[in-house]
């Protein structure tokens, strides 16, 4: 896929919101709209053509393996005129443009950060007609995506570092000998000497839901939190993807109790949400590990109960010759989305720093 983008896309270029194709005429603010959207701007004719499908299947991937599906990205459209007359202060946009006018062989890609909103990323597609607009997003986009995917998690580490939650980190520092970015209001309601979990204040969020009367709205109730976790490293078999998980379920099993006594958190091992591996770096670039994604739920005295969606990075601590866990969960009812809570998770994850 490198090779390819960089064989059919002229350059992307990282301009600063100087850039003169773009004057901010409503004030310098935070971005708006929602974590999970990418505002597309184009022309009613491109956006109701196959390109559509295109922009569908590189823009809108699932982040596995999560049910319901969980998409990175929902594509919401503006033409031009209704752009120009409306906010712009989308955290994510798109513009896809054709101009005759354009003298290049192939299409151009050309990224601009903070132009009408501080945190904001705008991308160009520019191409001289639709053939070469459409061929320059299916080289693309995948990149377009890894961008806006990237700026999704900076931004909510940025924007939890604005808040004071020095005593909680500070804790979290001197006992685990780790820095990392958590939600205003963060409390520590579990502590043992090698377990430690963080709760964060419930959110709510829309819903759909059918009615006699029709499609209605209400607000769906989501319980979020980490789990941090540490035990002796010994060898690096202890990464392997079994040993992994069956570490992941002893410490549950032990440190993470339900209400009804009996019950304690386990890992979901159904083969329609069976948890994923893949390498995982933080955003600093110097704690490498591995991502585990799946669904949990509450288990024992041979029944179940509810659960959710967890997403955790395990390494590493080269200081401490601890193997380190931090696992993030998400409870939430199957009609609201997850998007944005798993973003924040993900955040967490990518923000942490050796102390």
């Amino acid at each position: 896929m490198k090779a390819l983008f960089a064989s059919s896309i002229v350059l992307i270029l990282f301009l600063s919101a100087s850039c003169d194709n773009y004057r901010s005429t409503e004030g310098f603010s935070t971005v708006t709209g929602k974590v999970g959207e990418i505002l597309v701007v184009a022309e009613n004719g491109v956006w109701e053509s196959d390109l559509r499908e295109c922009l569908d299947s590189n823009l809108t991937q699932f982040i596995m393996p999560y049910f319901p599906d969980v998409a990175t990205f929902e594509l919401i459209h503006k033409t031009p005129a209704h752009f120009e007359k409306g906010v712009k202060r989308y955290r994510n946009i798109l513009f896809l443009k054709i101009d005759p006018n354009f003298k290049g062989d192939k299409g151009k890609i050309v990224k601009h950060t903070d132009v009408w909103g501080k945190g904001q990323i705008v991308i160009d597609i520019t191409a001289k007609d639709y053939a070469m607009l459409e061929q320059t997003c299916k080289s693309g986009l995948d990149e377009v995506h890894d961008i806006y995917d990237r700026g999704s998690w900076e931004r909510l580490i940025k924007h939890f570092d604005s808040y004071n939650n020095k005593a909680v980190k500070k804790t979290i520092r001197d006992h685990f000998g780790i820095e990392i970015s958590l939600p205003a209001r963060s409390k520590i309601v579990t502590k043992q000497q090698n377990f430690y979990r963080v709760e964060f204040p419930a959110a709510s969020r829309p819903m759909q839901f059918e009615s006699s009367g029709g499609r209605s709205e209400d607000v769906g109730l989501i319980l979020s939190g980490l789990m941090i976790w540490q035990y002796d490293f010994v060898d690096s078999t202890q990464f392997q993807f079994d040993n992994l998980l069956r570490d992941r379920d002893t410490m549950l099993k032990y440190n993470v109790p339900h209400e009804i006594y009996g019950l304690y958190m386990g890992t979901q091992y159904e083969k329609i949400v069976y948890p994923e591996i893949e390498k995982a770096v933080s955003k600093n670039g110097k704690v490498k590990g591995y991502d585990i994604r799946g669904m949990f739920m509450f288990t024992g005295r041979d029944i179940h109960s509810t659960g959710g969606a967890f997403w955790e990075f395990h390494f590493k601590h080269p200081n401490r010759n601890k193997m380190m866990c931090l696992s993030g969960y998400v409870d939430a009812p199957p009609t609201t989305s997850w998007t944005h809570s798993l973003r924040e998770i993900q955040a967490i994850l990518r923000s942490v720093k050796l102390k």
